[in-house]
């Protein structure tokens, strides 16, 4: 029996829904959206549609499925909420920039992911592994963090002219960095880029839906999970 999967996309604004890339619903989230609101929206959007399986991308680090700590942009108790309990059916839940950096992935080389948003989220990818990243939390000058400068408080102080030659400075050093074969930039503002240097491609927000079809891949004539997330 084929699964019906439906894949969540929690981010500091929204939360996305999908059942496919065209079947799409959303509902608002913010910094009062703890785990009960988010129950109630989540059971009031998904009304009508049928999914035995789901798959979240959280904005936080998440290890062995379990969430690490408040995120900055949303409300509070979150740590160590049980998703799958909470909704009765099997859950897989990771970071929501390694979700889609999963989708983005073509199945071959070294791939950096970063997200342009309200923060910088990454994970990079190489054959069937993912490895979630917090490379928002990297320094910069005056004690900052790089997530605010490649983030939308980067682009809300520095001017949208100096803000994309931080970002594409701060891009390139990074696939550097992790000697990747290319980079996806993707998050809500990537859009403000009409070109890209060579090596960076522009990231989709249909990979967030394929990412958490992955999420549940299998090996070939195997039951074991495909993707190995660290």
């Amino acid at each position: 029996m084929k699964r019906k999967v439906l894949v969540v996309d929690v981010g500091g604004t929204h939360v996305k829904l999908l059942m496919s890339p065209l079947d799409e619903r959303q509902f608002a989230s913010g910094p009062r959206m703890g785990p009960k609101q988010f129950l109630v929206k989540f059971k009031e959007s998904v009304r009508g549609w049928k999914f035995d399986r789901v798959s979240i991308g959280f904005p936080v680090p998440v290890r062995n499925g379990r969430i690490t700590r408040d995120p900055k942009h949303l409300g509070k108790g979150w740590i160590g909420f049980n998703f799958s309990k909470a909704l009765g059916i099997p859950v897989r839940l990771i970071n929501d920039a390694a979700m889609q950096a999963l989708g983005s992935y073509r199945g071959q080389g070294r791939m950096l992911f970063l997200g342009l948003g309200t923060g910088l989220g990454s994970a990079l990818l190489w054959n069937s592994t993912l490895m979630p990243l917090e490379l928002g939390d990297l320094p910069y000058p005056d004690e900052k963090i790089i997530e605010n400068y490649l983030g939308i408080p980067g682009l809300e102080s520095l001017g949208e002219k100096k803000w994309k030659r931080e970002v594409t400075y701060a891009v390139t050093q990074l696939r550097k960095s992790f000697i990747a074969d290319y980079v996806v930039l993707g998050g809500g503002l990537v859009h403000r880029f009409r070109q890209l240097p060579e090596g960076i491609e522009r990231g989709r927000n249909e990979n967030a839906f394929l990412g958490g079809i992955r999420l549940w891949e299998t090996k070939k004539n195997s039951s074991k999970l495909k993707w190995r997330v660290l």
